[in-house]
């Protein structure tokens, strides 16, 4: 890179002047241009190249001009290896322990990329790139996702030039939660038209390109695209979906055979490869009724569905930078962010709220609602087992530090320097994405960034592995710590530990059953055991105890201390606490507004809470909603309809229940109050209140132990985008005029009561 200036000279008219132009970044000829392509919860045999029978052929396309990694590893969790994968430091180190929405009061864990950690975005538009991101974002602090921002942990705020995407960690794919730059925006089409936000996303990516391409041919250009396939909700076209009917007929047990079977005959896995153990919990195919095998079934070919339309968006983003005549000169890599998720539990789930809240995954729900699977309606997501199909030859699932969780294939096209249709076994990690970008982009790693002294890269560049399959591996260790589960590799050897030895999934709600110091470590010679079927703990002790001592160092040195140990119910802050002791959830809104981002919203899933909102009506009856957050996959709703005052609350999409009472407001100021009590069971009583006057109370059952990741946003005043009730149509807006209404939880993260006297009050009435 170089900077072009000339020396100013000022005489009294031009004739006697030269022109002085401001410095600005020259890329260095031929600098390449970047493509960077994230898939969510895709698992390494996904892909039909690593030996899948889901059909991707774009995907497979790249693997056919370039080179396939297959010993290639992220952080378990999205957020972390984005965060990984964007600066090339490990993820602890930059404060992404987990994601976005679970923050703590540790550096690890901040949630918060430090300006000490430029993202490849910033270092490569100071070296004169043209940056864009487009869909999936989950870097930014839930609680900074709303209007008040900042906005500079936003992805304007970390390098790229222009933005469209979703913030959060899911969206609906048929009726998304975007942005454009720092703005909520509104897809272009609604599910009836046709619209998919994988389509949205790769029409995006060219229209920018292209006018990138139209505007400075000569300057090169950095993409990030990152699809929200395939995580929940898994939904795709019908057609789509109708081209797999029948394909997984034969089960999960089937398909791990037949895909190990093709790895091995791929090179991507070697000969005598053995599956990995079954995980717990998961049924032998043959056992399961004939129901339970058709909706399982049926699940998977949704998921597939899912897979192969993004594969084709991305054939045409492909197919474009053909016609633009820029492939030759384009780096494509195109990786996922972590193993196969289990989170759909042993009999899946129509509506991933469901799980969030703990409750209860039933294949006689799955059956009731088969015909609505990949749709608009539903939220769902497939059983675990074709979770650990997916991720063959290995065991555990996302979350986990076993090899299931944490290894991914990785793809990387470039034409001018990677040989095509090769298999690369070395060992690499999400951290070394980024060297390897600014080592072929000839640009180093800076020192300093706006002022900035810049933490080192703890990445290496892969570069060295392109040409030559039998180089020796660059990498020889890398720590992994993902809600308490812990691991270290160390040239070919894995120790492993969970924090839960005894739990059979993903996300494991309870207390721990085992004393910390006291969990087992498992050891695993990967060298000639990748899929970790021989536990050697006991017979090689010493090298066991000295791979733990060496996780500690680098926790320590990385910080990923302390090691959170606590459930889950009591993990979920979303906002820092206030300096004043107040609850940071404690929300005026003066009058109607909104949209609001989930995390920048009152967190009130699952606590007692209180709403009081100062409104004025006129002569005509007052109707219209007051509070919305969320929508048909999990929210609450209230609302007056001309007749009564209501409150809906959803779980999901299927569990949705009303508390009402009657109410016809007169002309005038009023105040409307609504008071929930939740107990320990999540059971709740729902009070009214108008100008201090009880109306009454009664139970509600559907009460979220925690706002569903893809739930949507909220509005006072108005719900445009789509709400839990049933009622009325959105947005259904007040007809009268809200004045002030405040949100005020009262219980801690922690489940304990922050107003002993008002909670003991409420629950004596």
């Amino acid at each position: 890179m170089s900077t072009a200036a000339s020396q100013p000279r000022i005489g009294r008219t031009t004739d006697e002047s030269a022109e002085e132009w401001p410095p600005r970044p020259i890329p260095a000829a031929g600098s390449p241009n970047v493509v960077l392509i994230v898939l969510d919860d895709v698992g390494f045999a996904h892909y039909g190249c690593f030996g899948s029978s889901i059909s991707t052929p774009s995907i497979d396309r790249l693997a056919e001009e370039g080179l396939r990694y297959a010993n290639f590893h992220t952080t378990a969790v999205c957020s972390p290896t984005r965060a990984s994968l964007l600066t090339g430091r490990n993820c602890h180190a930059v404060g992404f322990g987990h994601v976005t929405e679970r923050i703590a009061g540790y550096p690890g864990y901040s949630m918060r990329l430090p300006d000490s950690a430029a993202t490849v975005a910033e270092i490569l538009r100071g070296a004169g790139y043209s940056t864009r991101a487009v869909g999936k974002w989950h870097l930014t602090p839930s609680y900074e996702t709303g209007p008040q921002g900042p906005y500079d942990r936003w992805p304007l705020g970390r390098g790229f030039e222009r933005y469209y995407g979703f913030l959060g960690g899911s969206t609906d794919q048929f009726a998304p939660e975007l942005c454009r730059d720092n703005s909520p925006t509104r897809p272009p089409r609604t599910a009836q038209e046709g619209y998919h936000l994988s389509a949205d996303l790769v029409d995006e990516a060219i229209e920018q390109v292209a006018g990138l391409r139209s505007i400075g041919p000569d300057k090169p250009f950095f993409l990030y695209l990152a699809f929200g396939a395939g995580h929940a909700p898994h939904q795709a076209p019908p057609e789509w979906i109708e081209r797999y009917r029948g394909v997984f007929d034969d089960g999960w047990d089937e398909e791990r055979r037949k895909v190990l079977a093709r790895q091995i005959e791929l090179g991507i896995m070697p000969p005598g490869t053995r599956l990995g153990l079954d995980n717990p919990g998961v049924e032998p195919w043959a056992s399961l009724s004939e129901d339970e095998r058709r909706l399982y079934a049926r699940m998977m070919e949704v998921y597939a569905a899912f897979i192969s339309y993004t594969d084709a968006q991305i054939g045409r983003l492909l197919d474009f930078l053909d016609t633009a005549g820029v492939a030759d000169d384009t780096i494509v890599m195109l990786l996922s962010d972590n193993g196969a998720s289990g989170e759909g539990g042993p009999e899946g789930s129509v509506d991933e709220g469901i799980y969030l809240n703990d409750g209860a995954q039933l294949a006689e729900v799955g059956l009731r609602h088969i015909d609505d699977l990949g749709g608009p309606r539903l939220y769902n997501h497939y059983p675990w087992g074709w979770a650990q199909a997916g991720n063959t030859p290995f065991r555990w699932y996302k979350q986990f530090t076993h090899a299931g969780g944490i290894t991914n294939g990785l793809l990387v096209r470039y034409p001018r320097e990677v040989p095509a249709g090769e298999v690369r076994h070395q060992y690499h990690h999400v951290i070394d994405v980024t060297p390897t970008l600014l080592d072929l982009a000839g640009v180093p790693a800076p020192e300093t960034v706006r002022g900035v002294t810049q933490q080192p890269m703890h990445g290496v560049s892969m570069r060295y592995s392109f040409a030559d399959a039998a180089a020796e591996s660059a990498r020889h260790t890398q720590h992994y710590e993902m809600w308490g589960n812990r691991g270290l590799w160390h040239d070919g050897w894995m120790a492993v530990c969970r924090l839960q030895p005894d739990a059979a999934g993903a996300f494991p709600p309870a207390p721990m059953t085992v004393p910390f110091d006291e969990l087992p470590w498992e050891l695993y010679d990967h060298r000639s055991d990748p899929t970790e079927c021989d536990d050697l703990a006991e017979r090689e002790p010493a090298r066991l105890r000295a791979m733990v001592d060496q996780w500690w160092a680098a926790a320590g040195k990385y910080d990923v201390l302390p090691v959170d140990t606590r459930p889950r119910a009591r993990r979920w802050p979303t906002r820092p606490p206030r300096p004043d002791g107040a609850d940071p959830h404690r929300t005026a809104f003066l009058g109607a507004g909104g949209p609001y981002e989930r995390g920048a919203a009152p967190q009130i899933a699952g606590r007692s809470f209180a709403i009081v909102a100062d409104v004025e009506v006129g002569d005509e009856p007052a109707a219209g909603v007051l509070y919305a957050v969320g929508g048909r996959h999990g929210g609450y709703c209230w609302y007056l309809d001309g007749e009564g005052l209501h409150l809906e609350a959803a779980v999901s999409s299927v569990q949705t229940e009303t508390a009402s009472m009657p109410l016809i407001l007169a002309a005038g100021r009023h105040r409307l109050e609504l008071r929930v009590v939740v107990d320990q069971d999540r059971h709740a009583r729902v009070r009214f209140l108008v100008d201090g006057e009880d109306l009454g109370d009664t139970g509600l059952d559907a009460v979220m132990k925690r706002v569903p990741i893809g739930c949507g946003r909220t509005f006072v005043g108005s719900a445009p985008g789509g709400t839990v009730a049933s009622a009325f149509a959105p947005p259904y807006p007040f007809t009268g005029t809200i004045e002030r209404l405040v949100v005020t939880p009262y219980v801690d993260s922690d489940g304990r009561p922050l107003d002993e006297e008002l909670a003991a009050e409420m629950r004596e009435q």
